[in-house]
């Protein structure tokens, strides 16, 4: 998270995760999601708070949850099921359910594949957003797996050469185990930005950078201020002479793997459920043995890491370096929270006559 769409740390309130994460539960039980279920919710978006993904995490999402469960058009009690399946695959029917809530029970169905066969996928339609992708590819670490996830979201994005979105952010995930280094976990938008880095940035009146956002004729806006009031996303690498096409390229793939692939649509189809995920376990005893290749990852990160850095940089960092650093920290002063967001989350505690732990 670029500095300028952080709280300030004079300005924040610091919240302790476990408090919050309660607090975040207890608002989906009295909404009616099972206790379990709501913990399970609650961790998903605590942790992408706890490791500095904020633009996923309970200031930006917990209110669209909220809303897509009085509306209905997120199911408080799924009965998701798997319809197709080999030993290696399978395709579950999300009912609708939340994907912080069915998107893990998706992997762990692949993890136990894996532990099987040694690869295991699993593709969940009729589904709804899944918060942070990484914290679904991270569950494959405590067994020895490499972990993938990926979503194709509603449209938001525009293809290179398009005025018209018809992509959504559509984020890819990797995590990867190694023996004393923290794990290998890469998590980006597909487009040059995730879009609730956008309402952050107007909630902090801070301005963007060019090459984000395109105009409302899909002319690209590459020079920075404040976000205009209609505007749509720009694939990774913002137009053709940056590499956009690669952007909208990979983009692209994950609509097919983790939209079409599902049987249940994708995102830019009317009347189509807006949201499909992708999960996937590879467990790397099948490749090769497990501690010869964590400590190898671990010669691998550090070679990375030691890499010469260039001007005006301190040091070279790996994916995944910068949110467990961050983690470490926010688990002992708190998760700062913007205080409009603090005081939003105590009055919706007061309304709905949940208790409230800060």
């Amino acid at each position: 998270m670029l500095e300028q769409f952080k709280v300030s740390h004079d300005d924040a309130e610091f919240v302790q995760g476990d408090d919050l994460k309660k607090t975040v539960a207890g608002i989906f039980e009295k909404l009616g999601v099972t206790p379990e279920d709501a913990l399970l919710a609650a961790d998903v978006q605590v942790l992408a708070d706890l490791r500095g993904v904020d633009s996923h995490g309970v200031s930006n999402m917990l209110k669209s949850y909220i809303t897509g469960y009085q509306e209905g058009s997120i199911n408080l009690r799924p009965n998701w099921k798997v319809v197709r399946e080999t030993p290696s695959t399978a395709t579950v029917d999300s009912d609708k359910g939340l994907g912080t809530i069915v998107t893990p029970k998706a992997m762990d169905i692949a993890i136990q594949k894996a532990k099987n066969v040694g690869v295991g996928m699993v593709t969940i339609g009729n589904a709804r957003h899944l918060g942070m992708a990484s914290y679904h590819a991270m569950l494959a670490l405590p067994h020895d797996m490499i972990g993938i996830c990926m979503t194709s979201c509603p449209p938001q994005v525009l293809p290179t050469f398009g005025a018209e979105p018809r992509l959504g952010t559509n984020p890819i995930a990797i995590a990867v185990p190694a023996k004393n280094e923290p794990p290998f976990v890469f998590d980006v938008a597909t487009s040059s930005v995730a879009v609730n880095k956008i309402r952050i940035a107007a909630r902090l009146g801070a301005e963007i950078p060019g090459g984000w956002m395109a105009r409302e004729d899909g002319s690209p806006i590459m020079e920075s201020g404040l976000a205009p009031e209609k505007f749509t996303l720009l694939p990774l690498g913002a137009d053709r002479e940056g590499g956009s096409h690669k952007g909208y390229g990979f983009s692209c793939m994950v609509d097919i793997l983790a939209g079409v692939l599902t049987g249940f649509g994708y995102g830019a189809v009317p009347g189509r459920p807006n949201f499909g995920h992708m999960v996937a376990a590879y467990s790397i005893d099948a490749f090769t043995d497990v501690e010869p290749f964590k400590a190898e990852m671990d010669e691998w990160l550090q070679m990375m890491k030691s890499t010469k850095p260039a001007p005006g940089h301190d040091r070279v960092l790996v994916a995944g370096q910068p949110e467990a650093e961050v983690e470490v920290v926010r688990r002992e002063e708190g998760i700062p929270l913007h205080p409009d967001v603090a005081d939003w989350i105590r009055d919706t505690c007061s309304e709905m006559s949940v208790p409230c732990l800060f």
